[in-house]
């Protein structure tokens, strides 16, 4: 079996993007051991603990993996960019986060790339799936695997078609001949190093590259970090109550980048008004983003950035619901209220 064969199959099972690439340890895996002991996890403990050293092989996931097929599934909608976008009555929601949760879709589509992997083999092979949530450095391999290059964000770009894609793995027993990582394309650009309101994006000393600071990174700040935001970078966080989009969207690679026709990618709570968030009960933020990645930041952290993205906003009109939001039972919501209302 080669690579273009995979491909194939791959675009059959829904995927814009395949590659293959060697099970084997990437020749980069000390840069993850460094930033990790350089504290740039944060609280990410699936980063840091155990898992850590099982990220340093493939072959701890599955002993047997010959080769990894990697896939890239494009989510971008037709909807603004978070950089246009400027009514501050609403929180603004990771792009990612506006339809279903992706991680379904991905494992049903590596399923099936699974069966066709296996029937056009010709016999049984032995497999594992992965979708971000296995200790895999998936952007390594997507590189390795032709997908793309890594961005001084940190963002596997594509050259033809952007940024905007989830990623997933299909570990096998078979060899397939590798294909070849593109060159990086960024080259002078520093436009998501430029934008970034929390300044994440840092250069490596004495590595001439970038890499991006977690603890300062929004999408850390917002969905990741389970106490308080620091107050030092809430003022930072804007309008954003879930993940962030903006070093994507400044990105010139995201210009021209294709959108999906996949109905489960559409926005159903696009940029929804904080006064209404503010208001929400647990039940009904659990119905609310049933089925999407929000409720990753629980209701708690939920309420928090609601009312940091109030604050920001510094409107008279909020000051009612966080007056509310302040008298809340749990501390962390209280006390972030508290501090909207200064604003």
């Amino acid at each position: 079996m080669t690579a273009g064969e995979v491909r194939a199959l791959a675009r059959e099972c829904g995927f814009e993007l395949a590659g293959v690439a060697e099970a084997l340890p990437l020749p980069e895996l000390s840069r993850y051991h460094d930033w990790v002991a350089r504290g740039m996890a944060g609280q990410m403990r699936y980063l840091t603990d155990r898992r850590a050293a099982v990220r340093d092989d493939p072959r701890n996931l599955l002993p047997e993996a010959r080769s990894i097929v990697c896939v890239g599934k494009l989510y971008n909608t037709p909807q603004p960019l978070s950089t246009g976008f400027s009514d501050i009555e609403r929180g603004w929601i990771s792009r990612y986060a506006w339809g279903d949760d992706y991680h379904v879709s991905m494992r049903a589509g590596l399923e099936r790339l699974r069966a066709r992997v296996e029937a056009a083999a010709g016999k049984p092979i032995r497999s594992k799936i992965c979708v971000d949530t296995a200790p895999l450095l998936e952007r390594s391999y997507a590189r390795l695997a032709g997908l793309g290059w890594i961005g001084k964000n940190t963002c596997l770009i594509h050259q033809g078609a952007g940024s905007w894609f989830f990623l997933g793995e299909l570990l096998v027993s078979i060899e397939i001949a590798p294909d070849r990582p593109p060159p990086d394309r960024c080259g002078t650009c520093r436009r998501c190093i430029d934008a970034c309101p929390t300044a994440a994006i840092v250069p490596v000393p004495q590595a001439g590259r970038w890499e991006v600071d977690s603890r300062l990174c929004i999408s850390y700040l917002t969905i990741e970090l389970a106490g308080a935001i620091p107050d030092q970078q809430r003022a930072g966080v804007g309008p954003h109550i879930f993940g962030c989009d903006i070093c994507q969207d400044v990105c010139p690679w995201n210009r021209r980048a294709p959108v999906s026709t996949d109905p489960a990618f559409a926005g159903r709570h696009f940029a929804p008004p904080l006064e209404r968030l503010a208001a929400i009960g647990e039940s009904e933020f659990r119905h609310m983003f049933r089925g999407t990645p929000v409720t990753r930041a629980r209701y708690r952290g939920f309420l928090r950035n609601v009312a940091v993205a109030m604050g920001n906003a510094r409107r008279e009109a909020f000051r009612r619901p966080l007056e509310k939001l302040a008298a809340h039972d749990d501390p962390l919501v209280a006390e972030h209220a508290r501090w909207a209302l200064e604003r």
